[in-house]
């Protein structure tokens, strides 16, 4: 009874089944791809598993892109939270526009930004993919925005500094970015921009 459960466990799975690692190749698909772009085919070949074993491990389509991009907010997209711990407004505004810059145009990685590459997703199939992207979103300009609001009670930035409008500000310029580096742009391009952007900190 028991070697018969342990078989069943099994269908579907290749031996040394490596869920991190296949979680991995599926986030660089969604990178790369956007959300309706990647094709399960797509993302199955690139995991090395089945559909069966996919749909085991990670459930379907929606839920595995859910775990891509809670994997890309810890991985690629980590300068966002780094950022926000710097000891200055201007200092965290410079790291989070520099992490975007690198992030987007990393050699070893698809160009450009996860979240932005898949913002696109649209329709009834990936409706919830594109909810999951605008909370995502809404999250970054949130920690953006507290950190801003400790900047204007600390007197780091003026009294009349609107935490929100700069939290929006950075994060339009990073997606701005983002599409340029999917459309071929280099670091050496795109970091002047982001340091212009910061010229007249804050931004009036």
């Amino acid at each position: 009874m028991e070697t018969h459960r342990k078989g069943k466990t099994a269908v579907g799975r290749p031996r040394g089944f490596d869920a991190e690692e296949a979680l991995e190749r599926a986030m660089r698909v969604f990178w790369e791809q956007g959300y309706e772009g990647a094709s399960l085919t797509d993302l199955t070949e690139a995991m090395g598993i089945t559909r069966t074993s996919m749909y085991a491990a990670f459930g379907n389509k929606e839920e595995l892109f859910r775990k891509a991009l809670e994997r890309y907010t810890e991985g690629p997209a980590s300068y966002a939270a780094r950022a926000a711990e710097e000891p200055t407004a201007r200092d965290a505004a410079t790291a989070f526009l520099t992490g975007s810059v690198r992030a987007t145009t990393r050699p070893d990685s698809p160009a450009g930004c996860l979240g932005v590459q898949s913002a696109l997703a649209a329709g009834g199939p990936g409706r919830n993919a594109r909810d999951a992207l605008i909370a995502w979103r809404n999250e970054g300009v949130a920690a953006l925005r507290d950190r801003f609001v400790r900047a204007v009670d600390e007197g780091d930035l003026p009294p009349g500094a609107d935490p929100g409008v700069l939290a929006r500000y950075l994060m339009t310029v990073a997606n701005g970015i983002a599409v340029q580096a999917a459309s071929g742009a280099t670091r050496e391009e795109l970091q002047p921009v982001a340091d212009a952007a910061l010229r007249d900190w804050p931004p009036a």
